[in-house]
């Protein structure tokens, strides 16, 4: 260990290693297998690239390092080159000429690590170069790609359990930030690591504070909050990244955000690639910088004082949430999570997933996944806490999130998720089919549109019974109904919300709800409500 602490300072510039990075480095560079999960800014790649150079210098060969992105392999191969250590990469960015030299350079044992997609690596070109080579270790980074309920899978993945029939001898290091148990079993199943050792770091992030809110004019919410919190004396902004679902919305959202005053770029699979390597570029080395991207950018790329994420669209998942608000505040100073988020968030997750061309198994996991994320939007509870469960840890109330910093008010809303049920139930039966979150508030309200008249809906009995409420307090009711289990939406597509099984202990009277108060309204002390503004 002495040895690997001399590299540790010399090359990297740490003074001590963090954590489990110590027990992992010795574990694999004495040639074990093992599966690391640790936080995003934990310091992952010094577990595979400080047994790299031992192994190397142990005459055992270069270390070939899997990772499904490109963005991530420039910048560590250039940070390693900076260093002194001879890696190189392999990737669809390169030239024919270049992609020669690399593999020239490694089979004539001159690197140390080399990067490759793994598309790349299991090709049967490839797989010859390295069985006329001497490999020191496989590292397989982002490993969670390698499972089907994971967040960001990929089909390619799943043939590197090859690389262990074909060199056993070849210790192996899978390494993700991201992975629930469901996810962690089926890493060691998929690449047969059956005995490594596996090592789990908290994935608590203290210095982020986690902030989530309902979605009302989304890009307004959005400035006004980097205006708020992360705008300097001098005018320009924090570093920041804006995550948006499309590659439309992410091109009008920066586009925008420039006509407000802000430096802004726009980054996402279909653009341009030099002016997308462009835009990163300018987004690593530069400050003031705030991109808008797609999900895809920011995985792996260690920019340390990115100081906010903001997502503008709900993610599939609390993995894919995690894995994203995880490029904030590397450097462990105080950093923004921040989400705006609305029931149509919802009802288009659950229309990609409908559509996916995936088996009905997936589909139905995918669709627990979403619930557990709107139970993160939706709690009255510490939401560090609830991500920490979600990964099978503990942990107190943080102190630095949204819901600790300003408790939301809650109230005994038996009474009022009774009247939503019941809403979904007869407008079921009085149609022959089920509604919408939108035409069920306007029946509680006592809206008469003209569907509503069109279907004899104003002749129901829950017509307007919910009147005195305003129709926002609704929508919150309707997803913390969904949150709660109590209502699901249809697998359609239509956004049709219907009953479940918990739903009838509610109608009856044998359950109790407490629900969470929509922060524009206050209930006064006779029951009704009145607006704080």
């Amino acid at each position: 260990m002495s040895h690997c602490l001399t590299l540790l300072k010399k090359v990297f510039g740490y003074p001590a290693f963090r954590g489990s990075q110590a027990d992992i480095i010795e574990h694999v560079a004495a040639g074990h297998d093992s599966l690391v999960l640790m936080p995003t800014g934990g310091g992952k790649s010094l577990c595979y690239q400080i047994p790299a150079l031992i192994r190397h210098n142990a005459g055992l060969g270069a270390s070939i390092v899997v990772s499904p992105l490109i963005a991530l392999m420039q910048d560590q191969v250039a940070a390693l080159t900076k260093a002194g250590v001879r890696a190189a990469y392999l990737n669809s960015s390169l030239t024919l000429a270049e992609v020669v030299i690399a593999e020239r350079a490694f089979v004539r044992a001159e690197l140390q690590l080399l990067y490759i997609a793994p598309e790349r690596l299991m090709t049967s070109r490839f797989l010859e170069l390295l069985t006329r080579s001497r490999i020191g270790l496989f590292a397989i980074d982002e490993a969670h790609c390698v499972s089907q309920w994971g967040h960001d899978f990929r089909c390619e993945y799943m043939r590197l359990c090859a690389l262990h029939k074909r060199f056993p001898r070849v210790p192996r290091i899978a390494l993700t930030a991201t992975a629930d148990t469901l996810t962690r079993e089926e890493i060691i199943e998929r690449l047969a690591l059956h005995h490594a050792r596996v090592f789990i770091s908290s994935i608590n992030r203290p210095n982020i504070r986690y902030r989530i809110i309902e979605k009302n004019n989304a890009r307004a919410q959005l400035l006004d909050f980097i205006q708020a919190e992360h705008t300097k004396i001098d005018g320009t902004t924090d570093t920041g990244i804006v995550y948006c679902l499309s590659r439309r919305k992410v091109e009008e959202t920066a586009n925008w955000l420039v006509r407000q005053g802000l430096r802004a770029l726009p980054y996402h699979a279909g653009m341009d690639a030099r002016l997308r390597l462009k835009n990163q570029q300018v987004f690593q080395h530069e400050e003031s910088v705030v991109i808008c991207a797609t999900i895809a950018f920011g995985m792996g790329i260690d920019k340390p004082n990115v100081r906010f994420v903001a997502h503008l669209d709900l993610p599939k998942s609390i993995e894919g949430y995690y894995q994203e608000t995880g490029r904030a505040g590397r450097d462990n100073h105080a950093s923004n999570a921040w989400m705006v988020y609305g029931l149509g968030d919802v009802m288009q997750q659950r229309r990609m997933i409908r559509e996916s061309t995936a088996n009905e198994l997936y589909k139905r996991v995918q669709t627990a996944k979403l619930e557990a994320l709107l139970g993160l939007c939706e709690t009255a509870k510490c939401r560090r806490v609830q991500l920490l469960s979600y990964f099978g840890e503990t942990g107190q109330p943080c102190g630095n999130c949204d819901i600790c910093l300003d408790p939301p008010a809650t109230y005994d809303g038996t009474r009022e998720a009774q009247m939503a049920l019941s809403c979904v139930y007869r407008a079921k039966r009085a149609s022959g089919f089920g509604f919408g979150e939108s035409h069920l508030t306007d029946i509680l309200c006592g809206n008469k549109t003209k569907r509503v008249k069109r279907w004899g809906h104003d002749t129901l009995s829950t017509f307007s019974i919910g009147a005195s409420l305003p129709a926002e307090q609704w929508r919150s009711i309707f997803r913390q109904l969904i949150a709660l289990g109590l209502l699901s939406i249809d697998h359609g597509g239509h956004g049709i919300l219907v009953l479940t099984e918990l739903s009838k202990s509610v109608l009856k009277g044998e359950r109790n709800i407490t629900l969470r108060q929509y922060s524009k309204f206050k209930r006064d002390t006779q029951g009704g409500w009145h607006t704080l503004w």
